[in-house]
């Protein structure tokens, strides 16, 4: 693909409020970017603004979101759900409030893939693997269990399989990690990132976490007062030069973002097999 991915250029709100300003970004096939800035900075009205999911919330989006070159914005909400969930897909930040409490795991998958599939002759052995791509178990006992009688941890990863089931292009991950413990944090930023690779999947990470963000993103955009106003690339992040809204956000860093890079490069390496453990709870 010789053009991005996604290109959106919007500006959002409620009623007469403005959030998002004339906010500008790119993102390209396989790329990792990570969206962030304080609370209230407008990232949750952005990743609905992109899902076509802000009138649902009573909001209003108006410019251009394009994904492979079609216009989401001036699309009905039947086109739109043509595409959610095939070419883009939510990793939402609450897994317990996104699955239905009262149905099994599997009746929610089958519900999710008739969504976009008439056939279920290739059902079985695409949850077989996902489930097995995300660590779950793969039996019917498992499968007929309800959310409720399943962890934190394991119903995220049924949210991220879930997300994946019909290969889309784009992957949107709205602070995953928000609801779980560190170590299970780091668990999924593990697979997040093995899966994004592997399957060459674009991710969009919306975060306020920014020591996930650095362990996960290729790129940086903040947020601040509802426009972007830097991109850098996370190895460049310990730049002097860099825009003070970013400098404000890396200050809070639990050690310099120079020690953090150390770290992250190492534990991509495997060098260090307890990754950012004892840090990727701290939150900004």
């Amino acid at each position: 693909m010789t053009e991005a991915l996604l290109k959106a250029n919007l500006s959002a709100g409620y009623g007469k409020s403005t959030v998002l300003d004339n906010v500008a970004l790119e993102l390209w096939p396989g790329e990792c970017l990570g969206i962030v800035g304080t609370s209230g900075a407008g990232k949750s009205t952005l990743m609905l603004a992109l899902l076509g999911l802000l009138p649902w919330r009573g909001g209003w989006a108006r410019g251009e979101v394009r994904l492979k070159g079609r216009e989401l914005l001036g699309m009905k909400e039947r086109e739109v759900r043509c595409l959610r969930g095939k070419e883009i897909a939510l990793v939402p930040q609450s897994p317990m409030s996104a699955l239905n409490p009262a149905v099994s795991l599997r009746s929610q998958f089958r519900a999710a893939w008739s969504a976009h599939e008439s056939s279920f002759a290739h059902f079985d052995t695409r949850l077989r693997s996902l489930l097995l791509r995300v660590q779950l178990p793969t039996d019917d006992v498992f499968l007929n269990r309800k959310p409720g009688e399943i962890s934190v941890g394991q119903a995220q990863r049924i949210t991220l399989a879930m997300a994946l089931l019909h290969r889309p292009a784009l992957l949107i991950a709205d602070e995953p990690t928000s609801a779980l413990d560190p170590v299970t944090q780091v668990e999924v930023l593990h697979l997040l990132r093995g899966i994004q690779r592997e399957e060459g999947v674009a991710l969009l990470y919306i975060s306020h976490d920014l020591v996930s963000v650095l362990q996960l993103c290729d790129c940086v955009s903040v947020l601040d007062r509802g426009r972007i106003v830097t991109r850098t690339p996370v190895d460049a992040l310990a730049d002097p030069a860099a825009h003070p809204a970013l400098k404000s956000l890396l200050a809070t860093l639990p050690v310099p973002v120079a020690t953090m890079l150390e770290h992250v490069r190492a534990a991509q390496s495997g060098e260090c097999r307890d990754d950012l453990n004892p840090l990727v709870s701290r939150e900004l």
